[in-house]
């Protein structure tokens, strides 16, 4: 290869070239995350969590932890930065003054509305492109790479 030669099509092995297309997605979706935080004051991720919360509100920051897959330190620190945008509360159970609820404020509510410009305009644009069919091989897909991915990580 020279120093001048063309890369974009360059013959990689399937699993690289997967990975490829991978990060690829990996930066898309991190630089619209950043256009979004200073256009609409949250982050795709940040999003996404007040989304789950207005869809579920009442629910516990480890319920949305198991929800995401994510680790529950990971939601407690996003959490704490939407409770400092003040989008969300947390606040003590009546019933089990142990366990704290997540509610969306008035501004979060806001936010919990389908959004131009937004990684989630981008996913529903293509999944009503696809098959339904397609739409879960999708899907199915990703939650195997994910699980791969977690068993290496034992």
């Amino acid at each position: 290869m020279t120093a001048g030669e063309p890369v974009e099509n360059l013959p990689l092995s399937p699993p690289l070239d997967f990975l490829r297309r991978l990060w690829r997605l990996n930066h898309a979706l991190e630089t619209l995350s950043h256009r979004m935080e200073r256009r609409i004051g949250v982050t795709a991720q940040q999003r996404l969590i007040v989304r789950c919360v207005g869809a579920f509100p009442g629910m516990n920051a480890g319920q949305l932890a198991r929800l995401l897959h994510l680790d529950p330190g990971t939601i407690s620190a996003a959490l704490g930065r939407l409770e400092a945008k003040r989008l969300l509360t947390r606040r003590s159970d009546a019933a089990d003054r142990r366990r704290v609820t997540l509610r969306l404020t008035a501004r979060g509510r806001a936010l919990d509305v389908p959004t131009k410009g937004t990684a989630e305009e981008a996913v529903e644009e293509l999944l009503g492109s696809l098959t339904a069919s397609h739409a879960a091989k999708a899907g199915e897909l990703l939650d195997a790479l994910a699980e791969r991915l977690d068993s290496k990580n034992t």
